[in-house]
């Protein structure tokens, strides 16, 4: 892979992967940007122990534009975009309207107990994964796929080394009903200042499964799952793809390397490989759900694919691991949650009283059905 790294014109950060050693990479950044300031602070919620990002420059980002003036294709035909050259295979970049601040205010800390805050210091990036705009990532081909997962890999690598980073977070947000306000295929990157609050329970629970078991308890889950088989949607000789006993969203699908790591920079070249078949599979497995073959269900499309709204989360050990890292970091294990918030055809599952006012998930569909279901679309 070839990494090539540039300055669009307000000073964020552009980086090109090839998988071609003899991609050229010198496209300058014409437009008359000026430099953005980001305004991001923390507010720490002292009653549950959570920081909490204000960033409200963000209100100003740009929404849905139409297709000609997507700021995540090529520039091509004199229309100047986030991107300098006429093509690419990846890119990543420094965003333009960031949650975190890659130079925060120092004067922003702050105390006045019980309220604290904190400059929101870190990094937002956004990694585009093909150059055509009305495609998908799977459409992808798994050569495309491997670069992609050397970009996270890389990324990874590099923000977990930037000071105050604690956790690196790659994850794609796609569809209108997720929220996605540009259509082009493209997901992000969080380095985040602190470890997240998923995190923080995962490593709390993997910690209690520990002193209580003396076993890892991610591994532990796969292994039961594995057993079962009864929740298993896609199984290779490297990488489990299952739907979760317990899970939250009517369909989810949890998909873990064979051999626990802790994050995307300890994988061999064999789980590489794999993954970008088993990881297209199972998109394309998604986009099957909700067509006309979906039984005892009105709102036919008829048999055409359907794109399944998704987030697609890769779920990574903190930074710091080790002496002086918190119990539990160590036992964390890499893998990808990839949910929709689709229910069935034309029903979206909202996150009401219960789910948003008290964290209590209520599942539409039984975790066993949605593994049968998912086993029985094939792309």
């Amino acid at each position: 892979m070839k990494k090539t790294s540039t300055r669009l014109a307000d000073g964020r950060e552009l980086i090109y992967y090839d998988s071609r050693d003899d991609a050229v990479r010198d496209a300058e950044d014409r437009r008359p940007l000026p430099h953005g300031e980001t305004l991001s602070e923390l507010r720490h919620d002292p009653v549950l122990d959570e920081w909490v990002v204000v960033a409200a420059h963000r209100q100003g980002r740009i929404y849905h534009p139409p297709a000609d003036e997507c700021p995540l294709c090529p520039s091509r035909d004199g229309r100047l975009s986030e991107i300098p050259e006429p093509d690419y295979e990846v890119v990543v970049f420094e965003n333009r309207f960031p949650s975190l601040a890659t130079h925060p205010h120092p004067e922003q800390v702050r105390a006045t107990p019980p309220h604290v805050i904190r400059p929101a210091a870190g990094r937002c990036e956004v990694v585009c994964f093909t150059p055509d705009h009305d495609a998908s990532f799977a459409d992808l081909t798994p050569r495309q796929v491997a670069t992609v997962l050397e970009a996270w890999t890389d990324r990874t690598a590099e923000l977990s080394a930037l000071p105050g980073v604690e956790q690196v977070f790659c994850f794609e947000n796609r569809g209108a009903e997720i929220g996605v306000t540009l259509g082009h295929p493209h997901g992000q990157i969080y380095a985040y200042p602190f470890v997240t609050p998923r995190t923080e329970r995962m490593t709390a629970a993997a910690a209690a499964h520990r002193r209580e078991t003396g076993r890892n308890l991610f591994e532990d889950q796969l292994a039961a799952e594995r057993v079962s088989g009864e929740r298993i949607v896609v199984a290779g000789e490297h990488w489990t793809a299952f739907v979760p006993f317990a899970a939250h969203w009517p369909y989810e699908v949890h998909l873990y390397p064979n051999r626990r790591v802790r994050d995307l920079l300890a994988l061999n070249d064999d789980e590489r490989a794999e993954f970008t078949h088993v990881y297209l599979d199972l998109l394309r497995r998604f986009d099957l759900l909700f067509t006309a073959e979906e039984p005892g269900q009105e709102g036919s499309t008829g048999g055409a694919v359907n794109r399944t709204p998704y987030i697609a989360a890769w779920h990574q050990a903190p930074v710091r691991h080790g002496a002086g890292a918190r119990e539990g970091a160590d036992e964390l294990a890499l893998h990808m949650e990839l949910f929709t918030i689709r229910r069935t055809v034309g029903k979206l599952k909202f996150l009401a009283g219960s789910e948003s006012g008290m964290d209590v998930f209520i599942n539409d569909v039984a975790p066993e059905n949605a593994a049968r279901r998912l086993r029985e679309v094939k792309p």
